[in-house]
């Protein structure tokens, strides 16, 4: 009796979903969920600071059903202030995270609960589809789509992945701008514990979508819906430059001191591969 020909199975995309979304389901459903907590530790850590946070736009978050939340990112803090901004809508944000962030030994058991979804930027593929499985169960994923953290305070060029996202689940893609926690914590900086700085969080409605489906294109029009957000909220920010100041924490063209993008990108290296260069970056 001959034995049965060995089963052949396709990888495609398909299964490869199929196959991240079964793991990222099972994982998550042994670990309880900390998020309560965690925001409440949050919460109190901001309110010992004494920040004044104003939230504007955060009706725009859906109550329910998946949503990409995109947003600029200027200081260490912006993941949580992101997370805080879903509160009215209850919801849980679902964040890609660096993977040496991720698997950090004190933080991996709350990333793991959380249901936060590691990125490796040398091979980010894995990192999508369990973002793409995370849109399927109605979830919403919060993205910095700046490869890092911005040292002028404008828009950094852009990776697509947010775009993509939002274009292949059909998602409602959500532009914030953070600003103000810059002055407590950045890149270059050393933290500073100075209370009552004021935070400015301000969500814009879903971009349109494209019949296209230009990934980079919509990336673009990303761009230039989070670079007029933070403007503005960089510019109805209560604390403003004084008169001769040295203000470091404030962009160049408008006035403060922090070094133009030219400058910083000399700074802070090359961009990795895929990134959208800023054509929407007019300062």
């Amino acid at each position: 009796m001959k034995p049965a020909p060995p089963v052949i199975r396709t990888f495609t995309p398909t299964t490869a979903f199929a196959v991240v979304r079964s793991a990222v389901t099972v994982s998550s459903a042994s670990v309880p969920d900390v998020y309560p907590v965690v925001i409440a530790a949050i919460t109190t850590g901001f309110r010992a600071l004494g920040l004044r946070i104003t939230v504007t736009g955060d009706e725009h978050v859906p109550r329910s059903g998946p949503a990409v939340l995109a947003a600029n990112h200027s200081s260490f803090f912006d993941f949580a202030l992101m997370g805080l901004a879903a509160r009215r809508s209850r919801r849980h944000v679902r964040f890609l995270i660096r993977r040496d962030v991720w698997e950090h030994r004190l933080l991996n058991p709350a990333m793991r609960s959380m249901r936060h979804i590691p990125v490796d930027r040398a091979a980010p593929a894995a990192a999508l589809l369990a973002a793409r499985s995370a849109l399927a169960d109605g979830e919403v994923v919060g993205v910095f789509p700046e490869a890092g953290v911005s040292r002028s305070f404008t828009i950094r060029p852009m990776m697509p992945g947010a775009a993509s996202l939002s274009l292949h689940e059909r998602a409602p893609l959500l532009p914030m701008a953070i600003w103000g926690p810059q002055r407590l914590y950045t890149a270059g900086r050393q933290l500073s514990l100075r209370r009552g700085q004021a935070v400015r969080l301000l969500i814009g409605p879903p971009l349109a979508g494209r019949d296209d489906d230009d990934v980079r294109e919509h990336t673009r029009d990303l761009g230039r819906r989070l670079g007029e957000l933070l403007e503005q909220a960089q510019r109805e920010h209560p604390d403003q430059p004084g008169m001769g100041e040295h203000a470091w924490w404030h962009p160049a063209h408008l006035g403060g001191a922090a070094p133009t993008p030219a400058d910083a990108r000399a700074v802070e290296g090359p961009m990795p591969p895929g990134a959208v260069a800023p054509l929407f970056d007019a300062y």
